[in-house]
């Protein structure tokens, strides 16, 4: 594997240094299906065959479990009013397959694929973090209801679950459904697999051009600007911010003029407690670090399993960069004003929350 590196967020190169993304546009036999209209069309009223015919149900008329907007379950025409929930549930499941044999979906030009994300990467991952790690989400409503805004976070766990967790806790809290967009340092786009998945859950390089661009679009991103720094630091460090980098994100969110959102996330610096890192074998390997917890490598693939504490994310105020002229992008000690600020709010939150946490694991 080849030797990692983080490209720093605020590098303005161009894209022709980076690795080149893969942008697969699909298409079946019948027309191009957007990614908004797909994805919003995941229940059907009845079944073929059925009194009532082939009618699409929009996802807002809809709960989980086929549950209809006034709370109420749906009931199928069928005899003795059968609940039409697994009808719905099997008869979308067919559709889905089918548009994924036949090409009938579309993705971004960074590859995100909004119908499998919905569909399959939030329903596996939602399991490890409603049931697993139980996250309790506050401050949801301080990510806009529409628009770009730049999510930073602190960053931690050994691996980057916490990114993870994250995009869930957007994904299924937000009132306007929002999705957030995670950039990810190069090391995840070329292993094998990984690359793949981070791309169709709408991740891209954390470099300031694709940043800019899907801030403009007025999506919702997410950075984490410790990097490798923060996830892989010591036990003993815990809770205790590195190095927030040179302000790259502060100018990007300054250039695109969107809100910054400090987000503290406590829970994750106590799955896998490193302490020990074997730098020989990480070079050797090309990672950015080999950890060693008490129960890795010692128990093998059991030891790779995180501990199931309990979580808190908590997204803070914003904090708007609209009133700044264009210009002030390119002033260092406003970046280093603004990067110290989100920083300092993303610290004091996690010590509050700390001081109300009432175990680690409950």
């Amino acid at each position: 594997m080849a030797d990692a590196k983080v490209i720093p967020f605020d590098d303005d190169r161009s894209r022709n240094g980076a690795p080149q993304r893969s942008v697969r546009r699909r298409t079946g036999s019948g027309r191009r299906r957007p990614v908004a209209e797909s994805a919003r069309e995941i229940a059907v009223g009845s079944v073929p065959g059925q009194p009532g015919g082939d009618r699409v149900v929009p996802k807002e008329a809809t709960g989980r479990g086929g549950a209809a907007a006034d709370g109420q379950p749906q009931r199928g025409p069928g005899p003795g009013g059968r609940d039409a929930g697994w009808d719905q549930r099997i008869a979308g499941g067919l559709a889905f397959l089918r548009r994924r044999l036949t090409g009938d979906y579309d993705v971004d030009e960074f590859g995100y694929d909004g119908e499998l994300t919905d569909q399959v990467l939030m329903s596996l991952l939602r399991p490890l973090y409603a049931k697993y790690f139980r996250v309790e989400v506050k401050g949801i409503g301080n990510i806009p209801a529409e628009g770009g805004a730049l999510v930073v976070a602190n960053h931690s766990g050994t691996l980057p679950l916490d990114g993870l967790m994250m995009q869930v806790a957007v994904h299924d809290n937000h009132p306007a459904g929002r999705h957030l967009r995670l950039l990810a340092a190069d090391l995840v786009f070329v292993l094998p697999v990984i690359n793949e998945l981070a791309r169709k859950a709408g991740h891209t390089l954390a470099c300031t051009e694709d940043a800019e661009r899907l801030l403009r679009r007025g999506e919702v991103v997410g950075v984490m600007p410790e990097g490798f720094k923060g996830v892989g630091k010591p036990f003993s460090d815990r809770y205790k911010l590195q190095r927030f980098g040179r302000g790259g994100f502060v100018s990007t969110a300054l250039r695109a003029g969107v809100p910054i959102v400090p987000c503290s996330i406590v829970g994750a610096e106590e799955i896998y407690p490193m302490i020990g890192n074997a730098k020989t074998l990480a070079r050797l390997l090309g990672f950015p670090y080999f950890p060693i917890t008490p129960t890795f490598p010692w128990l093998g693939p059991l030891g790779a399993v995180p501990l199931p504490t309990k979580w808190t994310i908590q997204f803070g105020e914003p904090i708007p960069t609209d009133g700044y002229p264009q210009e002030a992008a390119e002033d260092p000690m406003l970046m280093f004003n603004l990067t110290d600020q989100v920083r300092e709010q993303i610290q004091h939150t996690l010590y509050k929350l700390l001081v109300q946490r009432r175990s680690v694991f409950f």
